[in-house]
């Protein structure tokens, strides 16, 4: 077998490895494999016309068609879909979580050991001059709302409101979670397609710790362990982030970028018989 078959045949096993979850995803919110299909298709054209154009040149139909391997028909076509608008989502998701983040980092909002303080709604430091100081013109009432039912803040007694998570993960809305399904995957597939062309002059982190033969009476002690010190990395690279973004001067034309790190916690319950001990990372 030659590179390029050895290549593909790797690029098929990979595909059919990430289509699986995504496939259950999919299967349970009831979207047919045709609607799957017409997604695929609009994508393939919109990345075949934004990014794979020869430099110099427009963009064409025909090179989207060979690409694609569909026809200019309906390449054509397809070229004439507005873009769907579903960022809406993910575009609450990461508000309600500048508004949890902002809670937690503002000196104002902070007590004098650097908690965050417990807030009315309304008034100079209420959680509504929150919600306009870290995310814009969204409705206090709607975020706040969203913040009790994930379980991230509470009500006290008295009235006023307090965090109890230092990260927010919605909980209930389906909406919300399909949108960070897109969001968090795009993300880690844009790391490993950097580091397939460009891993070695230029690498991003992508590492995981797995081991395949774990007794099930561990996973409370390991799930909370992961869980505390994933966390605690990751209030370190926020603060680090948040003190470079609150300090810039250069101007707004400079370039800038849009740069983070994301952990994810796995588990899958293996069979009688299984393969043990470590995968590589």
């Amino acid at each position: 077998m030659d590179a390029d078959a050895r290549l593909r045949q790797a690029l098929h096993a990979a595909i059919t490895r990430l289509l699986r979850p995504l496939a259950r995803v999919l299967l349970r919110h009831s979207l047919p494999y045709s609607a799957f299909d017409e997604i695929a298709r609009q994508v393939y054209v919109d990345v075949a016309l934004d990014e794979f154009a020869i430099p110099g040149k427009k963009p064409s139909i025909s090179r989207a068609s060979i690409l694609t391997g569909l026809t200019r028909k309906e390449v054509q076509r397809r070229v004439a879909v507005p873009p769907e608008a579903g960022g809406e989502a993910a575009e609450h998701y990461n508000r309600a979580a500048r508004v949890l983040t902002g809670w937690t980092r503002d000196a104002d909002y902070q007590d004098a050991d650097g908690n965050p303080k417990a807030i009315g709604l309304d008034g100079d430091i209420g959680f509504a001059a929150l919600v306009r100081r870290h995310s814009g013109d969204m409705p206090a009432r709607a975020v706040l709302d969203e913040l009790l039912r994930a379980g991230a803040v509470r009500r006290r007694d008295d009235g006023r409101f307090e965090p109890i998570a230092r990260a927010y993960v919605p909980r209930r809305n389906s909406i919300e979670k399909l949108g960070i399904l897109g969001s968090d995957v795009a993300d880690l597939i844009d790391t490993i397609d950097h580091n397939i062309q460009h891993g070695d002059t230029d690498p991003r982190f992508q590492r995981k710790v797995l081991y395949h033969s774990i007794d099930v009476d561990a996973l409370p002690a390991f799930r909370k362990l992961s869980a505390t010190q994933a966390q605690a990395l990751l209030e370190r690279m926020d603060r680090w982030l948040a003190t470079r973004d609150e300090a810039s001067t250069t101007p707004p034309e400079a370039p800038r970028a849009r740069i983070g790190l994301g952990i994810y916690y796995i588990e899958e319950r293996a069979g009688l018989g299984g393969s043990s001990g470590k995968e590589p990372s």
